[in-house]
């Protein structure tokens, strides 16, 4: 078996609309497609020995045990390895149930798709489910061990952490998206305008001098004195000949801890001896070189949680421990200790396993205790000198029995420290009676302070913590989206996408958009290239100032990693035509508009999509969707759009040379077709259709009508607005145009302008791109052999044919159509044109399909100005 490609997929795809979360694997089974599981002697009782969990699965017959009987009755081992990667990441720990396994049009070949909870499990998953039935199918044994190891591994390396992933859960609950923006804790929430980053409990929002103040106790220490709140005694030193004087001044016993340590790290306590003290310095300057020497103050250890300057929790924190039995060694009893399965390394859990480190060994040596030794029934053994959940210690809430004067003096730190999330460290006896000197101090705060203690605490009530932390982020239910429209479609869809974001930025909105050609802010480019797929989304998405995001979708995104996002407002389906047939296993017109079609169904439920009513499969679509439904259409009279209006829906066409919006039977003009620039006068049928769907999407998005017609008037089709779309420039002696077209349904439209267009001689230079059918390809030839009286055949993008081969392809089409046409072959893009302009005669039209849009118009540019000629990009009737 081999296995041909694996792709992740992270947004809405092919597979499923709604589960975004998907590995895809294509896996030639090679010869064993001519064995079925039931032609394989004993493969299915050397599986159930392997791995009985698979009982579990269903499969179709709908019941337990229904996976097995599918092998019994025979099934082919793409199916098997789909169910295999399932229950190995099930094993690991990980919830995922969800596959699906096709045949390709190639014998042997299969789509095997299943969800994962983390990419880089999902994937070993794959690859570990083929490995272990390749090693059933000759008899050899399988490590399942060290597989769930390493899967656990990976998963653990990956997933978020409890507070971290508290916080996600309670902002989708919402509806408001998230980001990773790294491999660990960063976060972005919400969208474009709209986003918070966060990294653990550290927001966006949080005040970065205030985060360096908590960084450095002595520095808070100092600021909570002059304040009166109550604090140890003690003093700041970097010297070892300090240490003496520092004791005398404050007396024992104390405590010694680094400058700007976290977690516990670098602290030592209750010490009551000058050997103790000084290796506690020593200990401490290991995390920083200044450290803080204070009294130790005795009592009970809480975490005060204040988030947006008000109390959300309170936890008594217990340090790492372990209770005698009187048999078990001290090593034993951590080693049960840690066999929790609430204990995991580091934050993985709620609990994190204890370690036995330097300290815990300080700990013993001080007691006179080993690992080996055995505790009494009963007796108590603190590990750590601190109560960090983070070392081992545990939590019990106490948050309903602080007293008010207390909740008062926590409120009142965070707003002398600036914090709008912080942890807030106080040593007492008892929290139900107001804190002093007398009676405890604060001991630090913490920006950035766990939630795990607060939302799981070993024992008392949970606190759902990140409730009012989302809520501070996102005030009064605030949606942390904006307005997104999605765009897709064989042809058509960069324009269109073009003009919607025209039409927003005319509305006053900041705007965004990705196409083919690149990603604009604003109206200025940032990137340019192919951007129409996830990455470029989510540049557009996590840009602070865009506030209204218009993304083109193109198929090899969605076929390749999902949407770049999870839901849109407004979704576009232009059209679908026969377009990359062939590629990515896309061999059918129906199965590209399903591709089309994935598009639409991510539009949310209270959205619209835009659907073209003069193309079948398009118009099809609604029958898939839960949102609302927009139709556009050529034809007034288009049975489809009237039956639409009559039900009170919306739709937007052509009537009396007039761009219409009608709402139910309510019909708005908003503009004379010939008198909109990106129509050519009225003569450029395409361009007009790419309209309708633009003003749909303004009128759902409320934008004023005065504004959507005005803003039509100024969108001149140009390399400015329209970069590789109909761009016309005017020579002393003929005229040049640049354009994108690259398949049969936009020979065809194209064929209808250029019929239009009056010259003495009409030049075409055309190009093929190598990915395509032969018949694709064929058929370029034999449109434009209708459309020019000379040819030029160009290379670009070959993809997997030689430029003689594309140039025969095309020469076939061209005399299938016109015996005599006058054809010149210039592989470069660049040298074709010149060789078109240096023989242009007066009057002359030249098409250029172009592929390097930027630099093939600053090529033509530079040639105009050789003429000292002004341009003139004002589209007219030519």
């Amino acid at each position: 078996m081999e296995i041909v490609e694996i792709k992740v997929m992270r947004g809405a795809n092919y597979w499923s609309g709604y589960r975004k979360k998907l590995i895809f694997m294509k896996l030639d089974i090679g010869d064993w497609e001519q064995r079925p599981t039931n032609t394989i002697d004993g493969f299915g009782a050397v599986l159930e020995r392997v791995l009985p969990s698979l009982k579990s699965h269903r499969c179709s017959e709908g019941v337990e045990g229904g996976f097995f009987e599918r092998i019994r009755i025979g099934t082919w081992l793409g199916h098997v390895i789909e169910h295999i990667a399932l229950e190995l990441q099930s094993l690991a720990g990980m919830d995922c149930g969800f596959g699906r396994t096709r045949s390709t049009n190639v014998k042997g070949i299969y789509h095997v798709v299943f969800s994962y909870s983390t990419e880089r499990a999902g994937k070993y998953a794959a690859k570990a489910a083929v490995d272990l039935v390749e090693h059933l199918l000759i008899g050899l044994d399988y490590s399942l061990d060290a597989v769930i190891k390493e899967l656990q591994r990976l998963h653990n390396s990956e997933k978020l952490g409890p507070s971290t992933f508290a916080i996600v859960n309670e902002a989708q609950s919402r509806n408001i998206p998230y980001t990773r923006l790294n491999n660990d804790s960063l976060l972005m929430l919400g969208q474009g305008h709209n986003q918070k980053i966060i990294r653990a409990s550290v927001a966006s929002t949080t005040s970065s001098i205030a985060v360096d103040l908590a960084s450095d106790k002595n520095a808070t220490r100092n600021l909570l004195s002059r304040s009166y709140i109550p604090v140890p005694k003690g003093t700041l030193i970097d010297d070892i000949t300090e240490l003496e004087e520092a004791v005398k001044k404050i007396g024992f016993p104390l405590v010694t801890k680094p400058v700007n340590g976290n977690h516990g790290r670098g602290i030592t306590t209750q010490m009551t001896t000058l050997n103790q003290v000084r290796k506690g310095f020593y200990d401490a300057q290991k995390i920083s070189e200044e450290v803080i020497i204070e009294r130790f103050i005795p009592g009970n250890d809480y975490r005060f949680l204040v988030i947006n300057y008000k109390l959300a929790a309170v936890a008594k924190r217990t340090p790492a421990l372990v209770t005698g039995n009187g048999k078990s060694t001290i090593a034993e009893l951590i080693g049960e200790t840690n066999s929790d399965p609430k204990r995991g390394e580091g934050h993985q859990k709620v609990l994190t396993k204890i370690t036995i480190d330097a300290a815990t060994l300080s700990i013993l040596a001080a007691k006179e205790l080993r690992l080996d030794s055995v505790l009494s029934i009963g007796e108590i053994l603190f590990l750590k000198d601190t109560a960090n959940l983070s070392s081992g210690g545990t939590a019990t809430d106490v948050t309903d029995f602080v007293h008010l004067q207390n909740v008062f003096m926590a409120e009142r730190i965070a707003r002398l420290m600036n914090l709008d999330i912080c942890g807030i460290d106080i040593i007492a006896e008892d929290v139900t009676i107001p804190i002093t000197q007398e009676n405890g101090a604060v001991i630090e705060v913490n920006a950035g302070p766990g939630l795990r203690m607060h939302l799981s605490p070993t024992e008392g009530t949970p606190r759902n913590v990140v409730v009012p932390l989302v809520d501070m982020l996102f005030p009064n239910n605030t949606s942390g989206r904006i307005p997104v429209v999605a765009v897709t479609g064989t042809n058509g869809k960069t324009t269109v996408t073009r003009l919607i974001a025209h039409l927003a930025q005319a509305a006053d909105h900041h705007t965004g958009y990705t196409t083919t050609d690149g990603i604009y802010i604003d109206g200025t480019a940032i990137r340019f290239g192919d951007c129409s797929g996830p990455v470029g989304s989510a540049t557009v998405l996590s840009d602070s100032l865009v506030d209204f995001a218009v993304l083109e979708c193109d198929r090899g995104g969605i076929l390749r990693a999902g949407l770049g996002f999870d839901n849109c407002n407004i979704s576009v389906v232009t059209n679908v035509t026969e377009d990359h047939l062939g590629l990515n296993d896309i061999d059918t017109i129906e199965q590209l508009a399903r591709v089309k079609a994935v598009v639409a169904q991510s539009t949310f439920d209270t959205g619209t999509a835009i659907l073209n009513a003069d193309d079948d499969l398009v118009y099809q679509m609604k029958d898939t969707l839960t949102c609302a439904i927009a139709l556009f259409s050529m034809d007034a009279n288009n049975a489809r759009i009237k039956k639409h209006c009559s039900e009170g829906g919306l739709a937007a066409f052509v009537e009396d040379n007039y761009f219409v919006i009608s709402n139910g039977d309510w019909k708005t003009k908003i503009a004379a077709v010939n008198q909109v620039p990106l129509t050519f006068s009225g003569t450029c049928a395409f361009m007009i259709k790419n309209i309708l769907p633009a003003l749909l999407a303004a009128s759902i998005s409320n934008f004023p009508i005065e504004t959507t017609t005005a803003a039509l008037q100024s969108f001149i089709p140009s390399p400015a607005l329209t970069p590789g779309r109909m761009n016309v420039f005017e020579f002393k002696n003929f005229k040049l145009m640049i354009d994108y077209v690259h398949n049969t349904d936009g020979y065809i439209q194209m064929q209808k302008f250029i019929e239009q267009v009056n010259a003495t001689k009409k030049t075409g230079i055309i190009s093929a791109t190598g990915d395509r059918r032969v018949e694709d390809i064929k058929n370029i030839g034999r449109y434009a052999a209708q459309m020019f009286d000379e040819i030029i055949i160009r290379h670009g993008e070959n993809r997997g044919r030689t430029t003689e081969e594309l140039s025969a392809m095309l020469c076939d089409g061209l005399r299938e159509t016109k015996s005599n046409v006058k054809v010149k072959i210039i592989s470069d893009e660049i040298e074709s044109i010149q060789y078109a302009i240096d023989q242009a005669q007066k009057g002359e039209f030249i098409f250029v399909c172009v592929d390097n849009i930027q630099n093939t118009i600053a090529y033509v540019r530079q040639q105009i100005e050789k003429e000292n000629t002004k341009v003139n990009f004002v589209p007219q009737s030519i």
